[in-house]
């Protein structure tokens, strides 16, 4: 009797999770064009870090997203110029220029935020439960341990 080959097999299970989650970016990067078509994935992931800090420095988000600092630089004035962030000064140092959502970048949030959400919920109305929670800790565990990766 044949013995399994578990490496052979954990190597085919890493490769199909990578073939995987690159299949989910690209969805990702489609559907956010669809939900807002003048935001790219980056910008809507930008504009949602500053909301959900309440505002945050242009070096921090490069650091958050491992993001070199010109591409920060060019999202952050894209996002300016379409009038859905503004830079105000750091009352503690004023020095420092900290980006904030404006109104009508909260407001492209909100919207976002619903047609994402339907999105979501539609894809996964048909999952038990137990395997959402279960696909939702996994996500986790495997996001936690990207933070801890040098570069990440």
């Amino acid at each position: 009797m044949a013995q399994p080959d578990h490496a052979a097999d954990r190597e085919a299970a890493v490769e199909t999770i990578q073939r995987e989650l690159t299949s989910f970016a690209r969805r990702a990067r489609a559907t956010a064009a669809r939900m807002h078509p003048e935001l790219s994935l980056v910008s809507y992931s930008l504009l949602a870090h500053l909301d959900e800090r309440g505002g945050c420095r242009a070096t921090d988000l490069a650091a958050h997203y491992a993001l070199d600092k010109s591409t920060v630089s060019r999202q952050v004035a894209a996002l300016q110029r379409a009038g859905l962030v503004i830079r105000r000064v750091d009352p503690d140092d004023h020095r420092v220029q900290v980006l904030h959502p404006t109104e009508a970048g909260a407001d492209v949030l909100r919207q976002v935020t619903v047609n994402r959400r339907q999105i979501f919920g539609d894809r996964l109305a048909d999952w038990p439960e137990e395997d959402l929670e279960r696909f939702a800790d996994y996500l986790v565990r495997y996001n936690h341990a990207s933070q801890e990766e040098p570069g990440s």
